[in-house]
């Protein structure tokens, strides 16, 4: 899909009907990022199960072969991986085109500053917009070398380091990303790599390299107003292939949890869902705001949490989100948003800084598709107030999407419960994480609510 180009512009109509039914939502694309790149890494082959097939995905597949892993396509969500071993990754022939994917580049910057070869990469129009600084800062003192347009961003040349050195960073925000990033730059290098997190951040690297054999120490930090944690990695382990199975995605789920709240006489069970608890900061919002969410089949499944959630539409109130609650939901605020837009009251959404460096300005692009609805709300600072309708918001809007696929998500999710459609410029990104979205909701609605505009 060659981004920007062929807009496809989309409606969704009010729902005629309670959503019902059992549905699966894509694996979980940060565990499917990680899978790929550590069976990259491990000695052997790696199984991998429900693996997201969006195209942010198959960017890391096509980089990990040529990188000079064998990566192979075995059928829908079923991939094999033959690793190269730490440090084996070999230099690529080619340019790494990441696409739209901000967590491939920034994670392959840091697989590729431990290994001592050159590669060049580059990502769409969205992507070359988004600052990289935040992760080749902290990677340059392993001794690898970053070459940038100004700001840090792509296209980026890397030389990885010959002799990698161990990193022992502070990071100065919340961020999976630079977390995840200097734990893979560590890999290769000998010693201790020690990162320090002001707030817990999704822990998906963390639980993957124990899956695969890497010793990692996690305790709580004692930084000043935070709950962080210091995360320990020994580095040169030999990573050992591991089978992998993937969850389903609750950035995805997130869709068809809110549209089941909404949308009056819905009934919705979603399986096998990854509950790790540091991705459910949307679901504990949505438990203060009246929602009744039930667990069933708890399970692990890879060193992750996994359960079947059952969702019924609610009348929702009004919910004050604290700042520190933002790493477990940074993904979710639009579509929180729409929920706060049904219920009763105004809802407050704390420190939101980290909205602004997403796929798009995440915050202001809410704020513009809420007001699209004829729902009013406010930026303050940080902070997104959303004064709610109490039910059905009018509707009748047009969403810019900005090249953001949860943003187009999220409005034709609201677009659901409005009173008049709600449109939306562009849903060709929705494929990037979530292939299936229109189809599933569809069959949700028993109707073609969401389609061409």
């Amino acid at each position: 899909m060659s981004h920007g180009s062929n807009p496809t512009p989309l409606r969704s109509l009010p729902a005629r009907q309670g959503l019902s039914g059992r549905l699966s939502v894509p694996g979980d694309k940060s565990i499917s990022h990680r899978a790929l790149m550590f069976g990259a890494l491990a000695i052997g082959t790696t199984e991998i199960e429900g693996l997201l097939e969006g195209e942010d995905v198959l960017r890391t597949a096509a980089a990990m072969r040529l990188l000079g892993a064998e990566v192979e396509h075995l059928g829908p969500g079923r991939w094999r991986v033959a690793g190269r071993g730490i440090g084996g990754l070999t230099e690529p022939a080619d340019v790494l085109d990441m696409g739209n994917s901000g967590t491939a580049a920034r994670l392959i910057c840091g697989l590729l500053s431990g290994h001592p070869i050159f590669a060049v990469m580059t990502g769409d129009a969205s992507l070359r917009r988004r600052p990289m600084k935040r992760v080749t800062e902290p990677l340059a003192a392993t001794g690898a070398r970053f070459w940038s347009r100004e700001g840090g961003r792509l296209p980026l040349a890397i030389q990885g380091a010959r002799e990698p050195l161990p990193l022992d960073y502070t990071l100065p925000v919340a961020s999976a990303q630079v977390k995840s990033a200097c734990l893979l730059a560590g890999l290769c290098a000998p010693g201790v790599t020690r990162v320090v997190e002001p707030e817990a951040t999704r822990d998906h690297s963390e639980n993957m390299l124990r899956h695969f054999g890497a010793t990692v120490r996690v305790t709580v930090s004692d930084h000043p107003g935070g709950h962080g944690r210091v995360i320990e990695l020994d580095g040169q382990p030999e990573l050992r292939a591991a089978p992998v199975m993937v969850p389903g995605d609750p950035s995805s789920a997130a869709f068809f949890v809110v549209a089941g709240l909404i949308v009056p006489g819905s009934k919705l069970v979603i399986e096998n869902v990854g509950l790790n608890p540091l991705r459910t900061g949307l679901f504990q919002s949505l438990r203060e705001m009246g929602a009744v969410l039930e667990v069933g089949a708890p399970r692990l499944e890879g060193g992750e949490p996994v359960g079947d959630l059952t969702v019924s539409a609610t009348n929702l109130k009004a919910v004050e989100v604290p700042a520190e609650r933002a790493p477990s939901m940074i993904d979710e605020y639009p579509i929180l948003a729409v929920a706060a837009a049904c219920a009763t009251g105004t809802s407050r959404f704390r420190g939101l800084s980290e909205l602004k460096v997403k796929e798009s300005d995440r915050l202001t692009g809410t704020a513009e598709l809420l007001r699209a609805a004829g729902v009013e709300c406010a930026i303050e600072g940080d902070d997104l107030l959303v004064q709610g309708c109490g039910g059905a918001p009018p509707g009748g809007g047009l969403v810019a999407t900005q090249m953001d696929h949860r943003l187009a998500m999220s409005a034709l999710v609201l677009g659901l419960a409005c009173r008049a459609p709600m449109r939306v410029d562009d849903g060709a990104f929705i494929a990037t994480s979530f292939p299936n979205f229109i189809p599933l909701m569809n069959q949700a609605a028993g109707a073609e609510a969401i389609g061409a505009a």
